[in-house]
């Protein structure tokens, strides 16, 4: 019973990082006021977002990082901020798995203040996004292209587009972050990308009676996914480390807030 839980748990550990680099990854950013511990006021309602009533009921803890909160409202926050990630994974992740992310999250934030970086220029969150204003297919429909198209969008989100800004800009820290920490000096030998070519990608295409591509074709995609693979595993087990370094609770239903 005990090796099927490890290996259940070993599953659920690799599905959610594997999301990570993308999402922890990022998806991950939603409270940059909160992990420096400064309230967030409550703003007034829109027949956009919900009530004031209905948001203050969000605010409840859901665990604690090292002595950050992570809130149901922040929950809430990082299941809306999936439609400005389109071509991420689209199965609909469960609160427990939310919240295991934003604790991850948190991890990572608490540790990028441990070294100061540049902040990521105006100018390069700005281009990010009008990138990303033409490549998500829901905003066709409120004309993205104009400012007041992409305000609706964003507001449709429950995000003002300020809001916005500070959580991609933030977004993009992080991935520098996790670049500089685990990507730089990884090196994927000619003999990983030869073996993966053999054994599974080439049979995968004679699987559905299609020729492969020539592995010269193909060959900085597969070290593209070997790579992130590795950054994958290199971040599973710093995260776990720091779990079992630092102090992290989940609150359970019914149990009393802090």
């Amino acid at each position: 019973m005990r090796a099927a839980a490890d290996k259940s748990g070993s599953r659920t550990a690799r599905r959610r990082h594997c999301r990570i680099a993308a999402a922890l990854l990022c998806a991950l950013l939603e409270s940059h006021g909160r992990a420096q511990q400064t309230p967030v006021p409550v703003p007034a309602p829109s027949p956009l977002q919900p009530s004031a009533s209905s948001r203050v009921s969000l605010d409840r803890v859901a665990a604690i990082v090292n002595g950050d909160l992570v809130l149901m409202s922040d929950v809430a926050a990082e299941q809306r901020f999936a439609a400005f990630q389109p071509f991420r994974d689209q199965a609909v992740a469960g609160q427990d798995e939310i919240v295991q992310r934003l604790i991850d999250r948190d991890l990572i934030l608490q540790q990028m203040r441990l070294q100061a970086e540049p902040p990521i220029t105006d100018a390069e969150v700005d281009a990010e996004l009008a990138t990303l204003r033409k490549t998500i297919p829901a905003c066709a429909a409120f004309h993205c292209e104009s400012d007041d198209g992409w305000k609706k969008f964003v507001a449709e989100q429950g995000f003002t587009v300020d809001e916005l800004r500070d959580h991609w800009r933030i977004r993009m820290e992080v991935l520098r972050f996790i670049e500089q920490r685990f990507r730089m000096g990884i090196r994927i030998p000619q003999t990983d990308i030869d073996a993966y070519y053999n054994t599974t990608l080439a049979p995968a295409y004679r699987k559905q009676n299609v020729a492969p591509p020539a592995e010269s074709a193909v060959s900085d995609r597969i070290q593209e996914i070997l790579l992130q693979t590795r950054v994958n595993q290199l971040m599973d087990d710093w995260l776990k480390s720091l779990r079992a370094q630092g102090s992290v609770r989940i609150m359970k239903a019914g149990e009393a807030q802090p």
